[in-house]
């Protein structure tokens, strides 16, 4: 009955517009915390680049909600489109919280291996983008999921070596605390880049 509907009753198809303009939006703060990390120009620039596509993505999660409840005819389960946009949302959020780190406690000078980590955080919101673009025409979406859990498991693996370079090798308390919350923070990011795909996946399969 809900498939008749689809074609007898208005519906939006603009859903899926609105998830890639998020998408998008995460992976350009990805980018830009990638080049944070990697110049030595000072952090803050990035740090505001990041807050204002952050407040992008706010902007647009509220919209893609107010949709949701002016539309009758979704294109898929309300619940479903509200975990998505949440999901993507909090990439976002773990990306500003990162670079807002980096400013509060003033790093001048990153740790090798981060900037490595970040470039993975890059890879997996790029890989987000890229199911988000495929998920409404369902093109091999739950393939290109696969690639955002190895990813998830490539940065688990970087991050857990990383904290243990700064425990072995930094000598400063306040030191050890800053870099293991700054690395925590960008794996959590990617964490969410999974979440991201595991609410796709149930998508797909729900609406198969």
């Amino acid at each position: 009955m809900r498939g008749l509907l689809r074609y007898l009753l208005p519906h939006e198809d603009n859903f899926f517009e609105m998830f890639i303009a998020l998408a998008d939006n995460v992976q350009r703060g990805a980018e830009v915390l990638v080049e944070m990390f990697q110049q030595h120009d000072g952090v803050a620039k990035y740090a505001e680049r990041i807050k204002d596509l952050e407040h992008a993505g706010d902007n647009l999660t509220h919209a893609l909600f107010t949709r949701v409840n002016q539309t009758f005819v979704t294109p898929f389960d309300r619940e479903d489109i509200q975990a998505l946009s949440s999901r993507i949302d909090d990439v976002l959020d773990l990306i500003d919280a990162a670079a807002s780190r980096m400013v509060t406690y003033r790093i001048s000078c990153v740790r090798p291996g981060v900037a490595e980590l970040a470039q993975i955080l890059y890879d997996a919101t790029r890989q987000v983008a890229v199911v988000v673009h495929a998920l409404g025409k369902r093109d091999g979406v739950l393939e290109k999921c696969i690639e955002i859990n190895r990813l998830e498991n490539e940065s688990d693996r970087l991050s857990r070596l990383l904290i243990a370079q700064v425990f072995d090798e930094e000598k400063d308390p306040i030191q050890i605390i800053k870099w293991k919350e700054i690395i925590e923070v960008i794996e959590a990011a990617v964490d969410k880049c999974e979440d991201v795909a595991n609410v796709i996946e149930t998508v797909t399969l729900k609406n198969a």
